[in-house]
């Protein structure tokens, strides 16, 4: 149990940053990267004993973390369309500035441009935004993405691709509509 222990604690010290860069860079709220960092870390703890170590420490807790982050938002995006229709709660406030995050690494004058960049990369799709935010923000190779999500290099390869035309396409749109109104 002791030997667990310290397993656990050495995992914790080599990959808390990593989980909260990964968790900010899909929820773009420090207080919620600050929440998951938590919730995987628990469910490392409590799965480290059957952890099968067909895949790398690494591997595994990016894929945790990932899966936390988007039922996260799909728990975050249900309780928003629930709150359209009349749910008021502390949150309000929040639910109206989702697209004011602020990322903590980002040069004050770029910000209104990563804030626009942010809100596009959430319009992608999960596997799109996924493999599109491990390979440009976290910097990680096509073989590492699909270890990670369980698909075929080729496939990451095309989720890459597809990704960043629809980044490039919408970011034209948003950019062309600013100018427009000025």
């Amino acid at each position: 149990m002791i030997e667990n222990q310290s397993h656990f604690e050495k995992l914790y010290h080599e990959y808390k940053t990593l989980v909260f860069n990964v968790a900010l860079n899909y929820l773009q709220n420090v207080e919620d990267a600050e929440e998951i960092t938590q919730d995987v870390f628990v469910k490392v703890h409590n799965s480290l004993q059957t952890f099968n170590q067909q895949s790398s420490h690494k591997t595994w807790i990016y894929r945790i973390t990932i899966n936390q982050c988007l039922d996260y938002i799909k728990q975050k995006n249900s309780q928003k369309r629930f709150f359209i229709f009349g749910k008021k709660n502390q949150n309000e406030q929040e639910y109206l500035n989702a697209s004011n995050f602020e990322h903590p690494g980002i040069l004050m004058e770029n910000k209104e441009d990563a804030a626009v960049l942010f809100a596009v990369i959430n319009t992608l799709t999960e596997n799109q935004k996924t493999a599109f935010l491990l390979s440009k923000l976290d910097g990680l190779s096509n073989p590492e993405i699909a270890e990670i999500m369980q698909l075929s290099i080729s496939s990451v390869e095309s989720l890459i691709f597809r990704a960043k035309a629809t980044l490039q396409e919408r970011l034209t749109e948003k950019f062309n509509h600013y100018r427009k109104k000025k």
